[in-house]
């Protein structure tokens, strides 16, 4: 990536084509970034649900870990000792949901993993992290881990997500079509060596794919030169995974948030609570354990209103007291739907049945009702 607009803002190896495609493009997370695309955030979004999007994640931060002595046994106990994971079982090419924590229990990232034990130059694990986390999770890394060589990868990242991405992928190695959801594989596309994995931040079935920079513009052409893909921004890429129940770092999940809080207490392996083989042993393990034990003191739930008023992140939940009862941590108007939902942090005692909800939107206050998550059905392959 190149520094070619400020001294704080970084271009991605594909904003030219960007440009040329008349995205709008804007900062984000240090990068010069699509946000839309002249068909619209609309558009964009209902197109992805229909057919297939492509999306440019190139800010994301790609890691690859090995350890110094070589060895598979090293690189898996650094990893525990650094994430709440078993590696014990891992299958080579399975892709992991883990999360970084601090001392405190709270949410630093969370990041995505791939062991791939049989590689000849020795094990790896390749790690996508958040772009604006990318420098602190290296450094915390190489602290927890110093047993491990630590690189980043310096390759673009695409996500081609929609119902139509293994169609769409296989017309360039059929290949693509083997892996189900969060499994990985290579893939030869146009003549480039690229590393996939079946899994994205939509809710719909596709891709994430690194692709080395050199290739990068021609393997974008090639998929949307496919009448079903269009590209798009990160507007959509907001209200996708909103609609899918995803927390975005920054916003539903942060430093401050614990992984039970969350909701993401499945990231915790069995192995690591109270009573397991491998009990404790990762960073906040305390408050992390201590909450599923006893229940945590906000829980992140899905919220939906009907009355047509957009509710955004830090509107006030209150009860029917108007007694500020929880924080709407992200809120949009539902493409797919048509009608406002949102993720919240709320006291568990005011979800009590019955309870009456309403969130503070300057002087109005819409009513909102408790969904399950997500707010529009997951399509993976699996």
């Amino acid at each position: 990536m190149t520094d070619t607009t400020s001294p704080r803002t970084l271009e991605l190896p594909l904003s030219a084509l960007h440009r040329e495609l008349g995205a709008r493009m804007a900062p984000f997370a240090g990068f010069t970034m699509p946000i839309q695309y002249p068909a619209g955030l609309r558009a964009e979004h209902l197109h992805t649900r229909g057919a297939a999007g492509l999306f440019d994640v190139s800010h994301m931060g790609q890691l690859r870990l090995r350890a110094r002595d070589g060895t598979l046994a090293t690189l898996t106990r650094a990893i525990e000792r650094a994430l709440p994971l078993d590696c014990d079982g891992w299958p080579a090419g399975q892709q992991r949901y883990s999360v970084l924590l601090n001392d405190q229990g709270g949410i630093d990232d969370d990041l995505m993993l791939v062991l791939r034990p049989d590689l000849a130059e020795g094990p790896e694990i390749r790690m996508v992290v958040n772009a604006s986390n990318r420098r602190g999770d290296l450094a915390r890394l190489r602290a927890l881990c110093p047993e491990l060589l630590i690189e980043e990868i310096d390759a673009a990242l695409l996500a081609l997500q929609g119902p139509a991405s293994e169609r769409v992928l296989a017309t360039l190695d059929r290949d693509a079509a083997r892996p189900v959801f969060m499994q990985a594989c290579e893939l030869t596309l146009d003549d480039a060596t690229c590393f996939a994995t079946r899994s994205g931040y939509t809710g719909e079935d596709g891709y994430e794919i690194s692709v080395p920079l050199d290739a990068a513009l021609r393997v974008a052409r090639r998929l949307l030169a496919d009448p079903a893909v269009q590209p798009v921004g990160l507007g959509a890429r907001d209200t996708l995974r909103l609609e899918a129940g995803l927390p975005l770092h920054g916003n539903d999940i942060s430093p401050s948030i614990s992984p039970i809080e969350a909701g993401l207490a499945f990231a915790i392996a069995r192995s690591r609570r109270a009573g397991g083989a491998k009990a404790g042993g990762f960073p906040g393990a305390a408050r992390v354990l201590a909450e599923l034990a006893h229940g945590a003191p906000r829980q992140l739930i899905g919220l939906t209103s009907g009355e047509g008023i957009p509710v955004r992140a830090h509107a006030a939940v209150v009860d029917g007291a108007d007694r500020v009862v929880g924080e709407v941590t992200s809120g949009t108007i539902s493409p797919t739907l048509g009608k406002a939902v949102m993720l919240a942090l709320v006291d568990p005692e005011a979800l009590a049945a019955g309870q009456v909800l309403r969130a503070v939107v300057r002087d109005k206050r819409p009513l909102l009702e408790r969904v399950a998550l997500p707010f529009v059905p997951k399509r993976y392959r699996r």
